[in-house]
């Protein structure tokens, strides 16, 4: 086994605090690289506080870890020593089943095995995340970094990034398309960065006005206060698409409203209580509500080297791990442009 040390939470009602554990020992087809910096998501905070139910404590969050290679196994072909390598919200799959055989490893349907707060394969052995020093995982569910990309601002590429490319890829937003970005945080401000990379026109959804001028720096060609009834008209039936970051509760109604006929309104966002939607919100118009999470492994590699191609990040704050909840309470108050990435150098 290999010492790790990170931080960790012991139940749910404790806060992050040092703890030591195991790695496995890195086997024939495994890759261990040495964490340089870890992204902090939303579902981090839900995740070690059991919002979601399931949770395996002690529990190590992060799954937007970056660093570079320090062993590889006798039989892994795809990473060297040195190598810059990333793993995002998946370390292993079924790898059998018809989604897996399709680049789908998201979507695994016999369960694919989450970063942290998961089970191996073996259904057994927990899983624990980026907030540590050393990682151990399958070739096949590494990436390789660019190492074009600045490493630190690369990190949330593997979990907001790529759940904003997988459904604009997957609809083929494009070039002639009105996309519409609701919410302009760790997920919405990469929909905008990807939206107007492949030539969509890009207006940002927000409650608040404030956010105007960071959505323009961003890229988005227009802005709509939701709350300013005379601008919600003005989009009425507008938009083709519309890509739906917000994890708060929220009208879908009101949104489905804003497009064309055959617009989709896509969720990638995940609100914890239920939501009604009418159904003559979607029959005129023919309209789909649609959801997708991350991409798939090849789709995640392809994601990344497109963000190498056209000097695509994310926008961070870096962070000392002794950070974390002043972080997570600024993360609940939307303080943040817009995604903390943790300095593994600090723990």
């Amino acid at each position: 086994m290999i010492a790790a040390k990170g931080y960790a939470a012991q139940t749910k009602d404790t806060p992050l605090a040092p703890w030591t554990f195991d790695r496995r020992t890195v086997g024939p087809h495994d890759v261990q690289f040495d964490i340089t910096y870890c992204g902090v998501c939303h579902s981090d905070l839900h995740q070690i506080k059991d919002e979601w139910g399931g949770g395996i404590f002690p529990m190590v969050p992060g799954h937007e870890i970056v660093g570079r290679v320090i062993a590889v196994g006798d039989q892994v072909s795809k990473f060297k020593m040195g190598d810059l390598a990333g793993t995002g919200c998946m370390v292993d799959s079924c790898r059998t089943c018809e989604n897996c055989q399709h680049g789908l490893e998201q979507y695994c349907i016999n369960g694919n095995t989450l970063t942290y707060n998961s089970l191996e394969q073996d259904r057994k052995t927990p899983t624990y995340g980026g907030y540590s020093n050393t990682i151990v995982v399958h070739e096949d569910f590494v990436l390789h970094m660019p190492e074009q990309l600045d490493l630190a601002a690369a990190a949330p590429l593997l979990c907001a990034g790529i759940t904003t490319y997988s459904p604009l890829r997957h609809w083929k937003v494009g070039k002639g398309h009105k996309l519409a970005v609701v919410g302009l945080g760790g997920l919405g401000h990469m929909g905008v960065k990807f939206g107007v990379a492949f030539g969509a026109e890009v207006t940002v959804l927000s409650t608040s006005p404030k956010k105007e001028e960071d959505a323009r720096k961003l890229g988005a060609h227009k802005f709509v206060v939701t709350s300013d009834p005379e601008q919600l008209a003005a989009v009425t039936g507008y938009f083709d698409f519309i890509l739906d970051t917000v994890s708060a509760g929220h009208d879908y109604n009101q949104y489905l409203a804003m497009l064309k006929t055959d617009g989709v309104h896509i969720c990638v966002g995940a609100p914890p209580t239920p939501a009604a939607i009418l159904a003559f919100s979607l029959i005129p118009g023919r309209k789909s509500l649609a959801g997708s999470t991350i991409g798939g492994i090849a789709e995640t590699q392809e994601m990344l080297d497109f963000c190498a191609e056209h000097d695509i990040v994310s926008d961070i704050e870096l962070i000392d791990i002794k950070d974390i909840q002043p972080a997570y309470d600024r993360m609940l108050k939307g303080d943040v442009r817009y995604r903390f990435v943790i300095d593994m150098a600090t723990l």
